[in-house]
């Protein structure tokens, strides 16, 4: 039985890297296609200006078994990866883009995820914080 996804993020949900970020406002599993889907959506249009950090990595394999086999002989093969996202935890973050084509661009990626999300700015006081903390 699929356990149900409970709470919020605790780790990944500050912006660390970028100035801008798209966060998750869903509890879901998104696949390795869905991730690469959004980081082209990206670098597609925001045409290969600016840097981007993928903040979310597929990490837990899902199994299935063949069709029409009967029961026993072991679990099935892993058919693809996802990784497990809570609400408030940040997929995509861009820097060095004006923040009009940012959002544009943070917007078409979030049609490619299968969630509601946001899109975010750092803020001064989050990013001295970074700073201070090294």
């Amino acid at each position: 039985m699929l356990s149900v996804m409970k709470g919020i993020a605790t780790r990944g949900n500050s912006i660390c890297f970028g100035k801008f970020a798209l966060q998750a406002l869903e509890p879901a599993w998104i696949t390795s296609r869905q991730i690469e889907a959004g980081r082209r959506a990206i670098t597609r249009y925001a045409r290969r200006g600016g840097k981007l950090w993928i903040r979310i990595f597929p990490d837990k394999p899902i199994t299935m078994r063949p069709a029409e086999t009967r029961m026993g002989s072991g679990k099935g093969s892993p058919e693809y990866w996802v990784s497990v996202v809570k609400p408030g935890r940040i997929l995509y973050e861009i820097s060095g883009v004006p923040e009009i084509v940012a959002r544009a661009a943070m917007r078409i990626a979030a049609y490619k995820m299968p969630i509601r999300t946001q899109f975010i700015t750092a803020t001064l006081g989050q990013k001295i914080n970074k700073e201070n903390s090294i």
